[in-house]
């Protein structure tokens, strides 16, 4: 039993590396401790307590974990740091040592940390807690609120894949996933609390269902049901997992499912995928992605690649760029591949350099570029729907998404539109910003 009064006038300060479903993660902590009277740092003041959700996708973000962490102690050498996430889960010691660092839990523990911070403010003893997540078995839900207008619903965790350069079984566990009738009932909530949109979040989410008779189809199939939710976003699907039933539904029954899919790649030839370990090739892909577009020309697919995975020689990152060119999508996601420890990867030949990875990552980002400004350019002059958000500065005018993912800056807006859709003529684009301009409107326009 938490003794709330060790709550009492504390003042905390939230940073969350990663993906979103850490940043989902992050706003149920910072709720849950809000529930106890814990606030939020405003202004000057300083915090007591910091949580740090943190990120081990690459070497990188390690670094910037570490990194992070240090400078906080400096700036606020008081605070108690609190430590959770991939990172946390994976380096539970080489964390706790880092300074200020008074609590580290692991992945399973996560939704346990008020339990954690109330102990530490009563007796300001450290404590590390982390598990074998590949042990863990249990689902903890969350269903928070981003910074402006969506939720993020979390539906699945873990991952039983094993892909070669992928620690996130070893930092998120096996694959599990909630119940489609306590999932929905989160997503009720999220509307009554005024949410129009909701991202749906998880590791490996089309892997939903695993072990149970229900799949994801049957999911979303019930979100969409939900009276008060105008938009659901799927965060990303792995191809094989995204059936070409749920395709056509989104493209023809969906009620409130929009022209929008985030599909992993990781490289665009068959020999790397097979190092890898993904489980797909070439081939299933490019029928994914031109289903989606035979349904639905002006859906959004976003696509993840890595760089320089070992093995990829020069011919094979050649002939990947080559594919990625082929395939009539919107915008690619690229990471330079890095070494993770324990990881299969390691026993494969072919290692890349830095200057060699550097040079892929920024080969791939000019084809992303050129990708996301051919299609927005198909929708100048047409009117979409917008769901706005208040703006992020006072100078700033106000912006929200299409249906199809396009950022769009809306002139004609006012404050009082925020968190409704509106219809947008799209009048221009800056593919600097990845930004569109549009006049608000009644179609037709």
């Amino acid at each position: 039993m938490i003794d709330r009064s060790v709550f009492n006038n504390i003042a905390a300060l939230y940073h969350t590396f990663g993906c979103k479903l850490n940043f989902a993660e992050t706003s149920t902590i910072a709720r849950q401790l809000a529930e106890l009277g814990v606030r939020r740092v405003s202004g000057a003041e300083r915090p007591d307590i910091i949580v740090v959700n943190t990120c081990s996708v690459t070497e990188l973000a390690d670094k910037k974990c570490r990194q992070t962490i240090r400078s906080l102690h400096k700036r606020y050498p008081d605070a108690a740091i609190v430590a959770t996430g991939c990172y946390a889960q994976l380096k539970s010691t080489e964390v706790a040592a880092l300074p200020g660092v008074a609590v580290v839990a692991g992945i399973d523990r996560k939704m346990d940390l008020a339990d954690f911070i109330g102990r530490y403010l009563a007796g300001h003893t450290p404590e590390v807690d982390a598990c074998d997540a590949r042990e863990i078995r249990e689902f903890r839900p969350s269903c928070s609120r981003g910074d402006r207008t969506r939720f993020f619903l979390k539906v699945q965790d873990g991952c039983d894949y094993w892909c070669t350069y992928c620690t996130i079984p070893r930092a998120r566990g096996r694959s599990r996933s909630g119940t489609i009738d306590s999932l929905v009932a989160q997503a009720a909530e999220a509307a009554a609390s005024g949410g129009r949109e909701i991202v749906i979040t998880g590791v490996n989410i089309g892997d939903f269902g695993k072990g149970r008779d229900d799949t994801f189809f049957d999911l979303i199939r019930e979100l969409d049901r939900v009276e008060g939710i105008a938009r659901y976003r799927i965060s990303s699907i792995e191809p094989n997992l995204l059936t070409d039933g749920i395709i056509d539904w989104v493209a023809g029954s969906s009620r409130a499912f929009m022209p929008h899919f985030h599909i992993p790649l990781q490289a665009g030839s068959d020999e790397v995928l097979a190092l890898m370990r993904r489980h797909y090739d070439t081939a299933l892909f490019r029928h994914k992605i031109e289903r989606v577009r035979e349904a639905m020309p002006h859906a959004f697919i976003g696509v993840d690649l890595i760089t320089g995975a070992r093995g990829e020689s020069d011919a094979l990152f050649e002939a990947s760029r080559a594919f990625v060119d082929s395939l009539d999508i919107s915008r690619l996601h690229v990471f330079p591949y890095s070494e993770r420890p324990s990881t299969k990867a390691l026993d494969i030949d072919g290692v890349v350099s830095q200057q060699e990875k550097h040079r892929r990552t920024n080969v791939m980002l000019r084809l992303s570029e050129a990708k996301w400004e051919g299609f927005a350019r198909r929708f100048i002059g047409d009117i979409r729907p917008v769901l706005l958000e208040h703006p992020q500065g006072h100078e700033k005018p106000m912006a929200g998404f299409t249906d199809n993912y396009l950022r769009v800056e809306v002139d004609g807006a006012t404050p009082e539109l925020d968190n409704k859709i509106v219809n947008v003529k799209i009048t221009g684009i800056d593919p600097a910003a990845e930004t569109m301009q549009g006049m608000l409107c009644d179609a037709p326009c």
